[in-house]
């Protein structure tokens, strides 16, 4: 009886052993250090299939696409309640970016795709980026916002210039070689696990401002930043760019293969695109990791448009607009 016990207790120290050999692998990845609240997220998302390529496919919707379909989706516009009353699309929603997750949550029954619509169709983006995070993997944004439905509610045009053709700071030099960062950003939150902790990010990220920024201001002092040109190599040496901005291939920025070491975590990282509406996307995701990252508003079309050959804005349809009643 003696030894029999003794082998029982032998057994039970083991699989206390295996138990907390398995609870110190999800916590350290084995590695015996705890880890970074960067860490269990970023592995979460890549988990999750919530990586950057992820995210930015199939996110905007044209306003060709849409109208006459405007039933098939679940519409949501984020802009002013009086703006909203003065004429929306048609079975359109008005809802806060702050609480676009909750809306959609509690009024989107039939679980229809998600189209997003602002101004511009940047602020959108953030909420398309706060959606896909929370399992709505079809949501879109409205490509330009409401100034692509109708001309009356144009935000666009009045953006568009070439403040930076023979500007000091608008450079066709080659491009110099990507950095890299050892260190990683800082996420301060209470959450321990991977899903809270990024329940906590999107949060945080629809609640912030200031993430866009100027061409102007980054044009007249690009050493302050960090800055990246999202657009083909080929463009980067066609058009030229800012001033020491870094060529990013699309689709590079990951959380794998240490794609995001490129980043500055402590500094201000400015992303342009064409429009501002795929770098909006992209800070957006950013600041879910924690990163410090811009959108420049209106991208090229706001630098050189009148040097653009495509990926310009062209002007509004005259889709209809409905009242509230």
């Amino acid at each position: 009886m003696k030894r029999y016990l003794t082998l029982l207790l032998s057994v039970v120290v083991m699989l206390g052993l295996m138990s907390g050999c398995t609870k110190d692998d999800e916590d350290d990845n084995g590695t015996g250090t705890e880890l970074t609240s960067f860490e269990k997220l970023t592995t979460y998302m890549s988990e999750q299939s919530l990586d950057l390529p992820d995210v930015l496919t199939g996110w905007i919707i044209g306003a060709s696409t849409l109208v006459g379909s405007e039933d098939d989706y679940f519409i949501v516009d984020i802009r002013s309640e009086a703006l909203y009353d003065a004429g929306h699309i048609p079975g359109a929603h008005n809802a806060a970016l702050a609480d676009v997750v909750d809306y959609v949550d509690v009024h989107n029954t039939d679980m229809k795709p998600v189209v997003i619509a602002c101004y511009t169709g940047q602020s959108a983006c953030r909420a398309v980026v706060a959606l896909r995070m929370n399992g709505y993997s079809d949501a879109a944004s409205l490509g330009f916002g409401m100034s692509s439905w109708n001309s009356t509610l144009d935000s666009w045009s009045g953006n568009t210039g070439s403040i930076a053709v023979g500007h000091s700071n608008w450079s066709t030099d080659a491009a110099p070689a990507l950095p890299t960062f050892t260190d990683e950003p800082t996420i301060t939150t209470t959450a321990t696990e991977g899903a809270d902790i990024l329940a906590a990010q999107v949060e945080y990220m629809l609640a912030k401002s200031g993430w866009g920024i100027n061409a102007s201001d980054v044009l007249d002092a690009p050493s302050s930043f960090t800055i990246f040109n999202y657009w083909g190599a080929s463009d980067y040496d066609t058009y030229g760019h800012i001033a020491g901005a870094y060529q990013l291939a699309p689709n590079s920025l990951t959380i794998a293969a240490d794609g995001l070491q490129v980043l500055d975590p402590v500094g201000t990282n400015v992303i342009y695109c064409w429009t501002g509406q795929t770098s909006s996307m992209v800070t957006a995701w950013l600041d879910l990791l924690g990163y410090d990252a811009k959108s420049l508003r209106f991208g090229a079309n706001s630098m050189i448009y009148s040097e653009l050959a495509g990926h310009k804005w062209t002007g509004s349809a005259d889709y209809t607009l409905v009242p509230s009643e």
